[in-house]
């Protein structure tokens, strides 16, 4: 029987999340809130890339009209 990578990476998946999900019933209510937070945490530093790839992209065509012209062409040897 073949095995697709799709299966393979579900199977890891569950495993790892079932491998999380019994050491987190072991922690204190005190510890559960600590890695609470810390995923918070993570999904926020996340979204704050994202933000700022987002806005670079945004920008990209106004800072390419100050940065591309001829007065700063000597910058571009640098």
């Amino acid at each position: 029987m073949v095995t697709s990578l799709r299966e393979m990476t579900m199977t890891a998946n569950n495993t790892l999340e079932n491998r999380l999900m019994e050491k987190v019933k072991k922690l204190s209510i005190e510890q559960i809130q600590q890695v609470e937070k810390f995923i918070d945490f993570l999904a926020q530093e996340d979204t704050e890339q994202q933000l700022t790839l987002i806005s670079t992209k945004l920008y990209e065509s106004v800072f390419n009209k100050i940065w591309d012209n001829p007065e700063d062409a000597d910058y571009d040897n640098l």
